[in-house]
């Protein structure tokens, strides 16, 4: 099978999803056409350099409908040979655009592939889109469907984690995130986003917030415990499905959940051929991929089976993985994935992640994989392993090895 390389990996700053974020003005097209120019200039990608742009984006209505990855593509300066294509997989959208490149390239439908994603949360409200596992009663009450901030806090009441060990996780992301930046360790990742004039808009992520302590965590309200216990009631749903459990605790908030921003991300995926033909040196190898479908009550569980499919398919021990990146949508997340392996928190997102930087739904994936391999080049680890939960019960997961060794 032919190898699958990544040439380079790049994302925008993550902008406050709302009306006063940075990024607000920018739409999405123009976001995710900054993002491919980027890659293209740096990467010196000329003519039909490359088969396909796939581009993950959740929440495709309006601006963010219509195939948005070919609109992007026509308003980018790649060659419009490149068609598009526009996916969604839930919050590993970007992800899965990048394990579908690469699983074309090492399956020969073509050279080399760009994938990333976009959302911009500030301009396209996340849900905006309807599903039919929520608004479908055939399928909503057979299989008990509980928002995902319901989700997270059964796994915490299921596994046992406390509020506060939710928010000592949040408090060390918010760390973790400022001590990156500081050090500049994104710096090879993130580019900056200008306006028409070429005026800068933002450099950097907006949404961190490094004076978090206990105590600020501590005065915020549990954000699901009025629709667990009141209206509509979902406590009541989720307890039909676990009559183990007596009550489930609402321990997740603002504060130890993912954030909602804007941003964008895209990797440049290739085989040998294409390095050759463009003068790139490959950074890294994509090892492996896998996909798995999961209890989509709980929902959000899916980081656990879907590491162990991907180390027993590929012969691999959790061991081999020198770092961890896991997809901070709730606190809960993190820890049972910590907890099932045994994991020490020095090899899981060591900086930061999408409770202290955002959750930008479509580009979370790519982003992640940018970081990640910044970070295995940094610390000169070999493999490294990003997984990511899905909304509806469905999991993530790559490996990458590091080359230049």
């Amino acid at each position: 099978m032919t190898e699958a390389y990544i040439y380079d990996a790049l994302r925008t700053p993550r902008g406050k999803g709302r009306k006063d974020g940075s990024l607000h003005e920018v739409t999405s097209l123009r976001l995710s056409a900054q993002t491919l120019n980027a890659l293209k200039e740096r990467n010196n990608l000329e003519g039909h350099a490359v088969e396909d742009v796939i581009w993950g984006n959740v929440t495709q209505v309006m601006e963010q409908g219509g195939c948005l990855a070919r609109s992007a593509v026509l308003a980018s300066d790649l060659d419009e040979r490149i068609p598009g294509l526009a996916i969604n997989r839930f919050c590993a959208s970007g992800m899965e655009a990048v394990n579908l490149a690469a699983n074309q390239v090492r399956g020969g439908a073509g050279q080399a592939y760009i994938a990333g994603g976009v959302e911009m949360m500030g301009r396209v409200a996340m849900g905006s889109d309807g599903a039919a596992i929520a608004v479908d009663p055939t399928l909503a009450m057979e299989k008990y469907f509980v928002p995902q901030g319901i989700s997270a806090d059964i796994i915490a009441t299921e596994y046992g984690f406390s509020r506060d060990d939710a928010d000592q996780l949040a408090m060390e992301s918010q760390r973790r995130a400022k001590l990156a930046w500081d050090e500049k360790r994104f710096d090879k990742s993130v580019i900056t986003i200008r306006d028409q004039n070429g005026l800068e808009i933002l450099s950097h992520d907006e949404y961190m917030r490094p004076q978090t302590d206990m105590q600020s965590l501590g005065a915020l309200n549990p954000a699901f415990q009025m629709m667990g216990e009141q209206m509509p009631g979902f406590d009541k749903i989720a307890l039909m499905k676990y009559p183990h459990l007596e009550r489930i605790n609402h321990i997740h908030h603002a504060g130890n959940s993912s954030g909602i921003v804007d941003g964008a991300a895209a990797v440049l995926i290739g085989n040998k051929e294409f390095g050759e033909q463009y003068g790139l040196k490959p950074r890294a190898r994509i090892r492996a991929t896998a996909k798995i479908g999961t209890d989509p009550t709980i929902m959000l569980t899916g980081p656990v089976p879907v590491t162990e499919k991907i180390l027993k398919d590929n012969g691999m021990d959790i061991k081999d993985i020198d770092l961890f990146e896991v997809n901070e949508a709730f606190s809960s997340v993190v820890l049972r994935f910590m907890q099932a392996f045994d994991v020490g928190s020095d090899r899981v997102n060591v900086n930061g992640g999408s409770i202290a930087m955002g959750h930008p739904l479509g580009a979370t994936g790519a982003k992640l994989m940018a970081t990640l391999l910044c970070e295995l080049e940094r610390t000169q680890g070999r493999y490294g392993l990003q997984v990511m939960c899905e909304g509806g019960g469905m999991a993530n997961a790559t490996i990458i090895e590091r080359l230049g060794r």
